[in-house]
């Protein structure tokens, strides 16, 4: 935890009795302040660290690292050595409970991982649930509910892995070589902000699709994960069938239903992975908004829109960002159960007919 003894030197622990020694089971986890994800991050430290633990109120432990001490995130910590996520060892862990599920483990991004290098944000981890269902169908679906990592903004990563410029315009205009890591999304007329909308809908998502047999990835379900859009993605190509990225766009006239659709570019969707993709990409979505329109949710003009986006251009899965509506669409309850059935009914026809 290169640095954080000169960071921390205002928070040196007293000579008193520590409570345990715990390991870090997050891939890099941060040390802050104060026991809040909005205190200074004054640090990190590695998987697998053993560290002191001071105190633990549930939610935040106070720890020594170097002799200093600082605050992380209770659930990040165990009394027993974290092992490799790709050994199948992984210490089970349920997060929600459901009757559709066997088990669930954190996931988190492996160095080893194609593209993961070009990952700026990435302390925390998804979350895998295995089905518990007799007629488990084998496959598994990545929810990504869009945006909701503090300080993604304020980074920057690739846009492509080969360090091209974007085709299109977006939130990163074209030309940009640089986008931010993720983006905080919009805020709905009524206040509420996108992110709050994604993991509700995310959360509806997965059940739906526990009940019916998949497996289920959850990016996130809490408001804030430490993951950016390239940590998402490359998570998605080494655990999951297919991707989906569930997003509202920031316009005002209740538009509808769409998906981002790989752009008809020469250079674009000759750049690998694009090129070995782009096609199922594409085929995921359009099988997407099909579901959302038999189950009668609005779709806007052709139910596509071609932008140039980081997550498509790092996947090696089928994978899709999906825009649900907009500033202006009713993003209710019983709006959510409509859109999740929709998702449901595409996700199944897509993931049929690749058998």
């Amino acid at each position: 935890m290169a640095g954080i003894g000169l960071l921390m030197a205002a928070a040196a622990v007293p000579g008193t009795a520590l409570a345990d020694t715990v390991y870090v089971t997050a891939g890099n986890l941060n040390c802050r302040e104060g026991k809040s994800t909005d205190s200074a991050v004054l640090g990190t430290v590695p998987r697998g660290t053993k560290i002191q633990r001071e105190s633990d109120d549930g939610t935040w432990s106070r720890v020594t690292v170097n002799g200093n001490a600082c605050y992380v995130a209770s659930r990040y910590l165990s009394s027993q050595e974290p092992s490799s996520v790709l050994d199948g060892k992984s210490a089970v862990q349920v997060h929600e409970k459901n009757v559709h599920v066997e088990s669930s483990k954190d996931v988190f991004l492996d160095k080893n991982w194609e593209f993961a290098s070009f990952s700026k944000i990435n302390s925390e981890a998804a979350v895998y649930y295995k089905n518990g269902r007799a007629d488990r169908k084998g496959k598994t679906v990545c929810v990504n509910a869009g945006h909701g990592t503090r300080g993604g903004s304020s980074m920057k990563t690739l846009c492509h892995p080969d360090g091209s410029p974007k085709v299109t315009g977006g939130t990163t205009g074209a030309g940009a070589v640089y986008a931010s890591a993720i983006s905080s999304g919009m805020t709905f007329a009524d206040g509420t902000p996108e992110s709050t909308v994604t993991l509700a809908m995310a959360k509806k998502l997965k059940d739906k699709l526990l009940a019916e047999g998949y497996d289920v990835v959850m990016i996130r379900e809490e408001e804030d994960v430490q993951l950016d859009n390239v940590a998402r993605t490359v998570i998605a190509n080494n655990t999951a069938d297919i991707h989906i990225s569930l997003h509202w766009d920031s316009t005002t006239s209740d538009k509808g239903c769409f998906f981002m659709s790989v752009p008809d570019h020469r250079s674009y969707r000759a750049m690998e992975p694009v090129a070995s993709h782009w096609q199922s990409h594409n085929a995921l979505g359009e099988s997407l908004v099909k579901g959302l329109k038999e189950k009668g949710n609005k779709i806007f003009s052709s139910g596509a829109m071609a932008m140039d986006l980081t997550q498509t251009s790092y996947s090696t899965i089928p994978s899709v960002d999906i825009e649900l509506g907009d500033k202006a669409s009713d993003h209710s309850d019983a709006a959510l159960e409509k859109l999740a059935d929709g998702l449901v009914l595409g996700i199944g026809r897509y993931l049929d007919g690749q058998k």
